[in-house]
């Protein structure tokens, strides 16, 4: 068992995580986290964090959301690898549903780096948000570079999103 973290949000220097970015109101993505970032993330005021790989959740890490009381979702989805491994779209639809309810809000979306598997649901999310595919992909080579299994994931994404009408955040 890890002692007790101590944290302070008096720093003089708040430190986001790698890859850290607003995507809409309540909603943010980044790489995972680490000690040095668990101040700005208090200030962020997190209800839940949803975190995307097949990874364990490190134990520090679990012991910084407990004690927060910060809910955590974890989906154990593996990048895209061609030629033979897919994310599953039930995965990402599974995941949307989260971030679509305002009651996880203010909500941290990170994998390890915060690049392809996050990629790949903020594209589909701005799919279900009627932005046009050029600005997905912008957005996605932004934060990833180039991966073709990926904007081909995000383009042929149709799995239904079974968000609840009543908590859905007013941006969608």
């Amino acid at each position: 068992m890890l002692k007790s973290l101590e944290y302070t949000t008096e720093t003089k220097v708040m430190v986001p995580p790698l890859n850290f970015a607003m995507v809409a109101p309540g909603v943010y993505r980044s790489g995972h986290p680490n000690r040095q970032n668990y101040p700005f993330l208090i200030k962020l005021g997190l209800k839940s964090i949803i975190y995307l790989s097949s990874d364990d959740f490190h134990e520090e890490l679990e012991q910084f959301v407990n004690e927060q009381k910060i809910q955590v979702f974890h989906y154990r989805i593996d990048g895209n690898k061609e030629p033979f491994v897919e994310i599953e779209q039930k995965e990402i639809s599974s995941a949307l549903v989260k971030v679509l309810d305002v009651r996880n809000h203010p909500v941290l979306i990170h994998c390890n780096k915060g690049k392809h598997r996050i990629g790949c649901l903020i594209g589909c999310l701005r799919k279900l948000q009627k932005w046009s595919m050029t600005s997905i992909f912008d957005e996605y080579r932004r934060f990833a570079g180039s991966k073709l299994a990926d904007q081909e994931f995000i383009e042929i994404f149709s799995e239904h999103v079974p968000y609840d009408p009543e908590y859905k955040p007013d941006w969608l």
